[in-house]
């Protein structure tokens, strides 16, 4: 089941969504060759807490850290480490906060540095794969006319869309309906409403859309060792238009 927010519900959900700003905002200057991804986790926290929320993914399932941190040919939920990054390196950075019991989530990707063109281009494609669906997140349009701008932009471009990792409903809790690939046709899926709240979060790979899940049951691998690029927001369906709540 869908649940619909209130106006003044997705007003709360923005105060959250702020903080997820606040937070990617604190950690940009520190993305840099020799900073360790466990460093950037702490300021994270540390920010998060200063501001009056909580680390939503610490604990989240046995989840330990208040971000994930995924790093080249990792797509999503990387565990922090001590290892530093390198020049070259591309780093995806998630955060969930949670504020007076309202969630915001949104990942980034950060270069480390000097990155390839190659690294580059991946990265303003998956930017724009984001931009392109929140411009279809429009009440009347359906949920394939949002993943329908994305996937045609990055196959356009020659990167493929990771398939099984989803992008989600979000409100008091992280995981809501709807729960969907980025992928798909015009036309088709679910019909935007009014008060609806998801994110919208591209995986873009250079190479092949198959991904592993590493045994540690968390670490998303691109399955040919390919660059993988993400970035999510958490987005409101409104009368206005899409309301990005965790603008930076």
């Amino acid at each position: 089941m869908i649940i619909l927010k209130t106006p003044h519900e997705i007003e709360q959900m923005k105060k959250a969504g702020a903080v997820v700003a606040e937070c990617h905002k604190a950690i940009a200057p520190y993305v840099r060759p020799g900073v360790s991804t466990l460093e950037l986790n702490n300021i994270v926290e540390k920010h998060m807490t200063k501001l009056g929320a909580r680390p939503y993914t610490k604990g989240y399932n046995g989840y330990a850290f208040a971000t994930c941190t995924s790093v080249n040919d990792v797509i999503a939920h990387g565990f922090p480490s001590a290892k530093p990054l390198k020049e070259g390196d591309i780093v995806k950075i998630d955060i969930v906060a949670e504020l007076d019991g309202w969630l915001g989530d949104s990942a980034w990707c950060y270069a480390v540095g000097r990155i390839s063109e190659e690294a580059r281009s991946l990265m303003q494609v998956a930017k724009e794969c984001l931009d392109a669906g929140i411009r279809q997140a429009v009440p009347g349009n359906r949920l394939g006319d949002v993943t329908h701008a994305i996937q045609s932009h990055a196959e356009g471009h020659g990167y493929s869309l990771v398939r099984d990792l989803l992008a989600h409903g979000i409100g008091r809790s992280l995981h809501e309906e709807p729960n969907y690939m980025h992928v798909g046709q015009p036309g088709k899926g679910i019909r935007l409403k009014e008060g609806m709240v998801f994110t919208i979060e591209p995986m873009l790979n250079a190479g092949s859309h198959h991904m592993y899940i590493e045994a540690d049951g968390w670490t998303a691998r691109t399955a040919d060792g390919s660059l993988s690029a993400q970035y999510e927001h958490t987005v409101a369906i409104t009368a206005d238009g899409p309301v990005v709540l965790t603008e930076q």
